[in-house]
């Protein structure tokens, strides 16, 4: 069964933070708190240099949009890159880029297709689900190191991610922008 759309409707959570807040918050799931970290030390080389890339490319005060990408910038990412473009009424997603290197692990080139389609369970998994609408809302970046959530090559059980919105008006996401590496049982990166 092909799921059509992501339920955006918006849950609400107490904010126990203050008086002066809000007395609700948007709730999406484990990302409504999240934060970058300052220090990134932790994290793979390449995800860190593709997010201070993202960091580097954005206007002043404004999120960066498509327009702001240069692929002759990034060439030693682009094999782990994809981009998902953001359909709204209802909340949707397309692929719009696919890198090399996740078709490989994918075993399909998913561009032109819709992410519902090709991961189903980014409707049914609630913390996939919550991520990408973060995202859309927010317009705040995410990251992850964890286990794999969708259909890649079995032996690669770690997937360390950053996805990063963009935005042709500065405001408004209409693109999700990742960058994808792959490990391992033992740990070591997948290399393609």
């Amino acid at each position: 069964m092909s799921m059509t759309s992501l339920d955006i409707a918006p849950r609400k959570a107490r904010d126990r933070t203050g008086p002066e807040a809000p007395s609700f918050i948007e709730d999406f799931g484990p990302w409504t708190q999240f934060r970058i970290p300052e220090d990134r030390s932790g994290w793979n080389h390449q995800c860190r240099r593709f997010y201070q890339y993202w960091l580097d490319i954005a206007p002043p005060g404004r999120l960066p949009g498509r327009q702001h990408v240069s692929p002759g910038d990034i060439v030693s990412l682009l094999p782990r890159v994809w981009m998902l473009d953001v359909v709204r009424a209802p909340l949707r997603f397309r692929y719009r880029l696919v890198g090399t290197g996740e078709v490989a692990t994918l075993g399909l080139d998913a561009t032109g297709h819709w992410l519902d389609e090709v991961h189903p369970e980014s409707v049914t998994d609630p913390a996939l689900n919550d991520r990408y609408r973060f995202m859309v809302e927010t317009g705040r970046p995410t990251w992850r190191r964890g286990p794999v959530r969708w259909g890649h090559d079995k032996s690669h059980r770690l997937v360390e991610n950053c996805m990063v919105p963009l935005a042709a008006d500065g405001r408004t996401v209409d693109i999700i922008f990742a960058f994808s590496m792959l490990f391992h049982d033992d740990g070591t990166a997948v290399l393609v």
